[in-house]
């Protein structure tokens, strides 16, 4: 193995939040990382070996930071994958793989291989442009309402929009694109799966997720998701069939929609920790960080069952506040039982930016769901 108390490193490519995350475990088990991000206040760069400034995207600065690594992996998709083919070719142990990561990255490449490899999906039209797309709806081709989405540098909620008229058309971003058939949508569903070298997979429950109408983020997860068994067995069937196609290592969150009919479909996926998991910290046997870091080194993979129901809010900065962050009445929640605050370490705070997440744990998910609401109504994320 050699990774523990020795000069072998894991690599991680994005020093936001996940990273710090991923950092937990490192530290834990004594491994060596080193972490590269653009920004000189990543929250990750206090508890990596050696942290490294630079642009994710640029071929060269993941090529001379993957070098000096054994293992590679991501906290975020929006990487140079050109420069992790070739860290792969040079002996670089890189988990997920460039080729999965150069499918996932692209929002259109995603549908495609969704397609070709028979995984239920919405309906979608492809588009090289903005023009092309508008060209289509004034012929008819593509009807109001659907979703847009951009194939490129889609993050929490951006690069998705539901367009009911062309004025919401001329809104969107120039650029490659889809437009996906609108989902008559029951709940909106994740589950993460995690895979290691050896083929070794596993799979945690269905979690549900409660989405913010206007900004496109997670304001809620439950774990677990409160649908019947028959749905958690077919959910969990697409899931592992997501998984199976995709043959990556490490973690794959799996965004799922519920349908009014009863169908299982696949929304996007992300090959890495994912929001939907970050209450299995508090909630789960194995969190998704350690699960992740197992993975990497082909370690036994750890249970995913729940110790306890949890429910995951997001902090995010307040409507109207830009600046340095306060967080008002943080002391408030601390009080409250089964109420676990992880602050992310970033130190300006912007509308619906995530400055952090507070789980909740109880024996029954839905006085934990009513402490939740409780909790969120309390805390805000305020500029100074």
């Amino acid at each position: 193995m050699g990774f523990f108390s020795t000069t072998k490193t894991i690599g991680i490519l994005g020093g936001g939040q996940l990273g710090k995350m991923l950092l937990n475990t490192t530290r834990q088990w004594d491994i060596n990382t080193h972490v590269l991000d653009p920004s000189a206040e990543a929250p990750a760069r206090i508890a990596c070996n050696k942290f490294v400034q630079g642009d994710l995207m640029d071929y060269q600065t993941v090529m001379d930071f993957g070098k000096n690594t054994d293992i590679l992996t991501i906290e975020i998709e929006n990487v140079n994958s050109s420069a992790l083919a070739d860290l792969e070719k040079q002996g670089v142990k890189v988990y997920p793989q460039a080729k999965v990561i150069e499918i996932i990255q692209n929002k259109c490449h995603q549908k495609v291989f969704y397609k070709k490899n028979k995984i239920p999906t919405a309906a979608f039209q492809l588009f090289e442009s903005k023009e092309a797309l508008k060209d289509a709806v004034a012929r008819g081709l593509v009807s109001f309402p659907f979703v847009w989405k951009s194939e490129s540098m889609g993050y929490d909620g951006y690069g998705v929009k539901m367009i009911r008229s062309n004025q919401d058309l001329e809104k969107v971003n120039e650029g490659g694109c889809l437009a996906e058939d609108l989902v008559n949508i029951d709940k909106e569903i994740g589950i993460i799966v995690c895979r290691n070298p050896s083929g070794e997979t596993v799979s945690y429950p269905s979690v549900e997720m409660e989405f913010h109408p206007t900004a496109n983020q997670v304001e809620y997860v439950l774990s677990p998701a409160r649908i019947p068994k028959q749905i958690e067995k077919k959910a969990q069937e697409v899931a592992l069939q997501v998984s199976q196609s995709y043959e990556h290592v490490g973690l794959l969150a799996v965004e799922l929609f519920l349908t009014k009919d009863g169908e299982i479909w696949v929304n996007e996926v992300a090959p890495r920790p994912h929001n939907s998991g970050h209450y299995s910290i508090e909630a789960s046997y194995t969190s998704q960080f350690e699960q992740h870091i197992r993975a990497l080194l082909d370690l036994p993979l750890g249970s995913t069952q729940n110790k306890v129901s949890g429910v995951m809010v997001n902090l995010v900065g307040s409507i109207n506040h830009k600046g340095p962050v306060h967080y008002k009445n943080i002391e408030h929640i601390m009080a409250i039982e089964g109420v676990n605050p992880h602050i992310y370490g970033k130190k300006e705070t912007r509308p619906f930016r995530k400055m952090g997440h507070i789980t909740i744990v109880n024996e029954e998910l839905e006085i934990a769901r009513q402490i939740a609401e409780q909790v969120k109504e309390t805390i805000k994320v305020i500029s100074k």
